[in-house]
């Protein structure tokens, strides 16, 4: 195995796509599907109260990313949206929560929920997403 090959574009395999990429993109996929899928799906299946709206529309929105994930784990380019959306809101997050608090010099577990910590792992999709394809195929658009 040669490995300089999974830095270089496979345009037969993976749309030009490096396949290194692929493979971070997928390791960040399995941990999507796995560890939250985990959390979330005992959360889901274990709560014994009736569920508030707001609360269950965001189990809900975080256990259909788990859906994804896994989907993601087989269809990687394709599922590129779901990494896309990831980074967004999180990179959001930390803009509007954590640097606020970060300059108060408040920034903590407690002030952000314990949400500090995973929120930083944007950083992972971050770097594994082709952004050349990104560009080219959902802001040109071109094929």
């Amino acid at each position: 195995m040669n490995i300089k090959k999974i830095f270089e574009p496979n345009q037969e395999k993976y749309d030009g796509i490096r396949p290194i990429n692929i493979y971070g993109m997928r390791f960040i996929y399995i941990l999507m599907s796995t560890l939250l899928a985990f959390e979330v799906w005992s959360h889901i299946f274990t709560y014994d109260q009736q569920w508030k709206p707001s609360d269950a529309m965001d189990w809900s929105v975080w256990a259909a990313f788990t859906i994804f994930a896994f989907i993601g784990i087989f269809r990687t380019v394709k599922m590129i949206p779901i990494l896309l959306l990831e980074i967004t809101y999180k990179s959001i997050w930390l803009i509007l929560v954590a640097l606020p608090l970060h300059l108060e010099g408040n920034l903590s577990d407690a002030t952000t929920d314990g949400m500090i910590f995973p929120f930083l792992f944007v950083i992972l999709p971050a770097i594994f997403v082709p952004w050349g394809y990104v560009i080219k195929k959902y802001i040109v658009g071109s094929n």
